[in-house]
């Protein structure tokens, strides 16, 4: 690089793709310089998706595309490039050496790590370095700390009606929409195949795209999945046609089959919006209103209007203040003392459980699954199992397109695997195989059956789902919200409860044998 001095340098995270972002605030094109950098510190921290790495690396180069034609003058620097240093540190560094700027400004990072990274600049570079607070949530860390402070249990629900009325969506006065704060009760109808839902909109990767399938395939061909049938929005254009089509075409549906899953239809009327939400294509705020705007016109039911809002600005917001409240500790919580390695079947989907590999197959296929799937299939089988819950949580941020630290610590850590004792959710998220057998088809198919308790050939979350309870009962018999089941358990007589006991045993010596199960 040419030495080229300028008043700022600004540099933009992969998942901060937002024109709007506060770094960018006051930038003058003129005297400052926006950086931004593909780095092999971010790309093989774990083994992303190959689908996943496509996406952020295309969606930044567009996004940097996008910044020039807005006048921008922006510092791009490629993976591939023989001489990128390898992470952000190392590259900062060799931008200061290039601009010699008077101080750097970035947003916060969604991610601890990064951010204690950030911490470090100004003694590294030489300048002072602006650290300013990610506006594009809708909840600062003071609000959420100011809302968590002296609670015993920080109850989504709570936080969600509180969000509610700061933002007043769906509100009348002080009053909701519809007289309830919730219509959760009405999201839970099994899904049957239908051939006349509307078909996703699919986006052709141009010749950014192809150069970064390329650079993928090269680079991280062993990573999990494929390029092959890419199809996510890279650009805010294309974010926001996906946005207008999924308000149009599914939102008026999403709501009655938000919990189901069926084979062969991975995606239902779920949104997909979170890849672009994530990275910064679209705006959080604006889609709530649009939704809004859907139900007050008559295009969308109440049920799975107040259903979307609340992932987005009760779920979303919840889960991202949870994680900067709790790290860095939070990440290594295991209250359950579960440490059992995740099986090879997760990679492959090569197992006899129908969910499981449905679920893993659908996830190697399209590095995505919806919340129902992540929480009461694979989140599940592995709180049942006592699979490591931080094996776990990389897995997930692995092989998920829409994964970062921030939300995928707590919903694993937290919601699935209730390895943080209860900070999140009031009990755990067990599930025998009704369950599964209620909101799905997989039961079907599968070489186990879902009504047989234990023995030869019962369905393995059966025995699990009981022995789990049992294994815990020291920790987990005193939660009000499992009462039921732990009363259930004492009712029945040895001879069932040493069956459950010897059924989950005989499994679990299989899983770690390695053996088909």
């Amino acid at each position: 690089m040419a030495v080229e001095q300028c008043r700022n340098l600004i540099l933009v995270l992969g998942d901060q793709l937002s024109p709007a972002l506060s770094s960018l605030a006051g930038c003058d094109p003129a005297r400052d310089i926006v950086l931004m950098c593909e780095v092999a510190e971010e790309t093989g921290y774990v083994r992303h998706h190959q689908k996943k790495l496509v996406l952020i690396l295309s969606a930044m180069r567009h996004f940097a595309e996008e910044l020039r034609a807005l006048g921008h003058r922006v510092c791009y620097r490629q993976l591939d490039a023989p001489d990128n240093r390898g992470s952000f540190t190392g590259e900062l560094i060799r931008a200061v050496e290039a601009f010699e700027p008077e101080r750097i400004i970035v947003t916060e990072p969604g991610e601890y790590r990064v951010l204690e990274a950030m911490r470090e600049w100004a003694t590294q570079t030489g300048r002072p370095v602006e650290i300013r607070p990610d506006d594009r949530f809708l909840c600062s860390h003071e609000t959420f700390q100011v809302w968590a402070t002296g609670r015993r249990e920080m109850v989504m629900e709570f936080f969600y009606r509180d969000m509610r009325r700061r933002t007043g969506l769906l509100m009348e006065g002080d009053k909701p929409v519809g007289g309830r704060w919730n219509f959760d009760s009405e999201n839970r109808k099994p899904a049957k195949p239908d051939l006349f839902r509307p078909k996703r909109p699919r986006f052709s990767p141009d010749a950014i795209t192809r150069a970064v399938m390329d650079l993928v395939t090269n680079r991280f061909g062993d990573h999990m999945g494929t390029v092959d049938g890419f199809f996510f929005p890279v650009t805010r254009q294309q974010a926001e046609e996906a946005a207008d089509r999924f308000l149009d075409d599914f939102l008026p549906h999403f709501g009655d089959t938000q919990d189901a899953m069926l084979r062969g239809d991975p995606f239902l009327n779920h949104s997909l919006l979170s890849f672009s939400i994530n990275i910064g294509l679209l705006e959080p705020m604006a889609l709530c209103r649009a939704a809004e705007r859907a139900y007050l016109e008559g295009r969308a039911p109440i049920n799975a209007v107040e259903g979307f809002i609340r992932q987005i600005i009760g779920w979303r917001e919840y889960v991202r203040g949870i994680y900067w409240l709790h790290m860095p500790d939070y990440v290594s919580m295991n209250f359950l003392a579960a440490g059992r390695p995740l099986p090879s079947f997760f990679w492959t989907g090569e197992t006899n459980m129908n969910c499981l590999a449905t679920v893993i197959r659908e996830t190697i296929d399209n590095a995505y699954a919806h919340h129902i799937q992540r929480l009461m299939v694979t989140g599940n089988f592995a709180m049942l199992a006592g699979l490591d819950p931080h094996a776990l949580h990389e897995w997930y941020l692995e092989v998920y397109a829409d994964a970062f630290e921030w939300v995928e610590v707590p919903n694993v850590i937290g919601m699935s695997q209730f390895a943080d004792g209860g900070i999140m959710g009031s009990k755990p998220y067990a599930a025998s195989g009704a369950y599964i057998s209620k909101m799905s088809d997989y039961c079907e198919s599968c070489a186990y059956d879902v009504r047989r308790k234990t023995g030869e050939g019962a369905c393995p979350f059966n025995a699990l789902y009981w022995d789990f309870l049992d294994r815990n009962a020291e920790k987990l018999s005193r939660n009000h919200r499992l009462a039921q089941p732990y009363a259930a358990w004492r009712r029945m007589d040895d001879s069932q409860r040493d069956s459950y006991r010897r059924s989950a045993r005989l499994f679990l010596e299989q899983l770690d044998a390695g053996s088909d199960v």
